[in-house]
């Protein structure tokens, strides 16, 4: 029989543990807005979690953090893989740790939508950055949401959060609003094939709508190299993200902000797609 209800009425952890207790095997699906995930229990055991780009523990921490949405769990709903290998008793506990200490990074961060750009003194800071510090860092194009960095490095949004808590402490980051937020679930869940497809449908896309325009001086085909290059190299992800980033601001530079603007939300409609 499938259970279902609110994230705000019952929290996550709380759920995972009922359903556990009973030795169930199934999925819970789980929706925010936009977001999506899904855990996999096996006789109770959590053995697979994704959420966006993210899979294993990590899906976990991400979807346990959640204080709306809704859920529902499908019983007898199997998977071949296994990405957890943490028994749920250990997952838990890190989830409410990390619960606890997103409290205070909130103050700072309220939302993972934001945009982390470079504070006006920020050439005047004297810090030495850690290699994390450098990660994010250099992912930082002023246009990257912290989902959007976040999944370019592989990592959580709450890994990435720790960092930029202490960059804007430190007065190196401010944030701002991001004006267009791209739709990144389940690409890792997407074949080699298929992204690079997506890749050459955004392009042509930002070739036709530059159709006309005088684009002397730029290089439409560069990010579209770059873009190729870094899906050999193992990172599709960052190559998706990197392409759109990098033709918004050559339609930005040739068409304006408007039309940067439309190219964004054909990008969007491109990755929605299946």
């Amino acid at each position: 029989m499938a259970f279902q209800g609110s994230l705000r009425e019952l929290p996550l952890p709380d759920v995972i543990q009922l359903v556990s207790v009973s030795g169930k095997t199934g999925v819970f699906n789980l929706k925010h807005g936009t977001d999506s995930g899904r855990i996999f229990l096996r006789k109770g055991q959590i053995v697979h979690a994704t959420a966006g780009t993210l899979v294993g523990e990590q899906a976990v921490y991400e979807l346990a953090r959640w204080s709306e949405g809704d859920f529902n769990f499908t019983p007898d709903a199997e998977t071949e893989t296994v990405s957890v290998e943490k028994s749920n008793t250990n997952l838990l506990m890190e989830a409410a740790r990390q619960i606890d200490e997103w409290k205070i990074l909130s103050k700072k961060i309220p939302s993972t939508k934001l945009v982390p750009v470079f504070a006006p003194q920020a050439s005047r800071v004297s810090v030495s950055f850690t290699p994390p510090e450098w990660a994010v860092i250099t992912k930082i194009d002023e246009r990257r949401s912290i989902d959007e960095i976040a999944a370019a490095l592989g990592l959580g949004a709450f890994e990435v959060c720790k960092v930029i808590y202490g960059l804007l402490t430190s007065g190196v980051l401010d944030l701002r609003e991001v004006l267009w937020h791209l739709p990144l679930d389940g690409l890792r869940e997407r074949s080699a094939s298929e992204l690079a497809s997506l890749a050459e449908q955004i392009h042509r896309s930002a070739g036709q709508q530059l159709s006309g325009v005088d684009t002397s001086g730029s290089d439409l085909e560069a990010p579209l190299r770059l873009c190729r290059a870094e899906m050999e190299a193992g990172r599709p992800v960052d190559a998706i993200v990197d392409l759109i980033r990098a033709v918004e601001k050559l339609v930005s530079a040739h068409g304006g902000p408007n039309q940067a603007k439309s190219f964004l939300e054909r990008a969007a409609g491109i990755l929605r797609a299946r």
